[in-house]
């Protein structure tokens, strides 16, 4: 049986390499869709030939950037504001009235701890799954494999690095709740 390609491998969350050239055009690709949605034209078009999904209503305000586009799933209703960064080695699915604020970070990709692993130019991405009617604060970073339940809001400036209860407030570095919400 043959050798799943770079592509597959990263989709299944091993290690790859995100150098191979499959994986370096598809960059290429979004960074060029990206350039055009931030630079104005049909950006509804544009975000549909990017992206994996976007439901109606649904709006992404320039400068937007991210790895491939066709990993990032997004609910209807929601709003991500100027300057957000997605990194989508792996999937980031957004729910529905999801508000996020600017210069939020989602980051799938991450790196072995083993620096000669490193060296070879290898990585491997975990999901980002955030739920329906989640606030994200402007500065936010969220991390890989963490899942942000329905309700959650999310400080400005917070680490996520695990997950977040539905209907909980979390804030700071690393993100620890302050808060329960009355359930929705």
């Amino acid at each position: 049986m043959a050798e799943p390609s770079e592509k597959a491998k990263m989709l299944d969350g091993e290690l790859y390499n995100a150098f191979d050239p499959e994986l370096l055009a598809e960059r290429e690709r979004a960074a060029a869709l990206c350039a055009r949605y931030n630079g104005g034209g049909d950006r509804t078009a544009i975000l549909r030939e990017l992206l994996g999904a976007i439901g109606e209503g649904s709006a992404i305000l320039p400068a937007f950037a991210c790895d491939y586009g066709y990993n990032i799933r997004i609910g209807r209703g929601g709003f991500i504001n100027y300057n957000c960064v997605f990194l989508d080695c792996a999937a980031i699915e957004i729910g529905d009235r999801v508000l996020i604020a600017p210069a939020v970070q989602l980051y799938t990709a991450t790196h072995p701890l083993d620096a000669e692993t490193r060296r070879d130019n290898l990585e491997y991405a975990l999901p980002i799954r955030i739920g329906d009617d989640v606030w994200i604060g402007g500065g936010a970073i969220v991390l890989p494999d963490v899942e942000i339940g329905d309700r959650a809001v999310i400080g400005a400036g917070a680490v996520v690095t695990r997950d977040v209860a539905p209907d909980t407030v979390v804030a700071g570095n690393p993100a620890r709740v302050i808060r329960r919400l009355p359930s929705g």
